[in-house]
């Protein structure tokens, strides 16, 4: 079993109540989330500590329910399926838990998500997010909101953004100790706003998003720009949101992800995740605007591509891609 880092244990023990009992079963839902300005790179890879900040759409009803209830030995089931002690989803996730519970309880978590198997949708934001949310109602700790994304935080980064709904702005902070790096949400509600997953393949990536990131880090030349690029991005697309401003969202949401994939390209060996079907999907998308429907693409650390447009633009865009799924994050749940 991983062992939690003091500097992990540390950050959750100054924000979880002492002395808590737990009750019979904590429940949680979290949406898993597409950042429209990306996190790539960590300041501090124990704290997961971003360098950069980052903005991201909750993905609705695509993501984790979780059901955590005290019991005799530890155990996971994902989606009715009983996962191995010693696989690689159950021990990251009870190394996780490992931060909050006492050392004698033992827990079975049953975890369900409503995300299509290779959607190129990361499920462990939605996941690390919900098994905050359900220790919470299992302790009835009460945690705000911002302490429990900076608890989704050391489990994955981007789960701090999980913890919302809706736009999600995750601020990089400045203290050493992350108490700082929060996520926060817009409050902005837009019903016409609209994602689509293109699923163009469904192998398993080559590099993980962790290495992807350490070797960018360390070899990408262009990886020194990334900062300034977010500084010009992040702001644009925050006004963007509040504006309801789909083409300039839209345009810059792109070039974000197109300007990260090039820091990951760059690097040595590349990082590389595009497939020739990724290529086809983005000239699609290019070919669609010149037409005049308004779509814009964004991808994060892998080769499926995720659309942007709004419900006037819904039906062109199915039919140019009728393979696509289509999200509607603002719909109730």
């Amino acid at each position: 079993m991983t062992e939690p880092s003091s500097r992990s244990l540390e950050t959750a023990r100054a924000l979880i109540p002492r002395a808590a009992t737990p009750g019979t079963r904590g429940e949680a839902y979290a949406p898993a989330n597409i950042a429209l300005c990306k996190y790539w790179g960590k300041r501090d890879e124990d704290l997961k500590l971003p360098v950069t900040g980052s903005l991201s759409i909750s993905m609705g009803p695509l993501g984790t329910r979780m059901r955590i209830e005290p019991a005799e030995t530890d155990a996971l089931v994902l989606n009715n399926a009983p996962q191995s002690a010693d696989g690689k989803a159950a021990t990251r996730l009870f190394a996780f838990l490992d931060l909050f519970r006492p050392p004698d309880l033992r827990l079975k978590v049953d975890s369900h998500n409503t995300i299509p198997m290779a959607a190129g949708l990361a499920s462990s934001a939605s996941a690390f997010a919900a098994a905050v949310k359900a220790m919470d109602a299992l302790f009835g700790w009460n945690l705000s909101n911002v302490d429990k994304s900076i608890l989704a935080r050391l489990g994955s980064g981007s789960a701090c953004r999980s913890v919302f709904d809706g736009f999600v702005e995750w601020r990089r902070g400045e203290e050493a100790d992350g108490m700082d790096s929060i996520a926060t949400p817009l409050h902005v509600d837009w019903p016409e706003f609209r994602v689509g997953i293109l699923t163009v393949s469904e192998a398993e990536k080559p590099v993980g998003s962790t290495e992807g990131m350490r070797r960018t880090m360390d070899t990408s030349a262009l990886y020194q720009s990334w900062p300034e690029q977010v500084a010009i991005d992040l702001p644009a697309i925050r006004a963007a949101v509040h504006n309801r401003d789909f083409p300039t969202l839209g345009r810059v949401a792109e070039r974000n992800a197109l300007a990260m994939h090039a820091t990951m390209i760059s690097a040595w060996p590349p990082v590389l995740y595009w497939q020739p079907e990724t290529v086809q999907a983005l000239r699609r998308v290019h070919a669609l605007r010149h037409a005049g429907i308004e779509v814009y693409a964004t991808m994060d650390a892998g080769p499926n591509v995720k659309l942007l447009f709004t419900d006037s633009d819904e039906a062109a865009v199915n039919k140019t891609f009728p393979d696509l799924v289509t999200v509607r994050p603002f719909d109730k749940i």
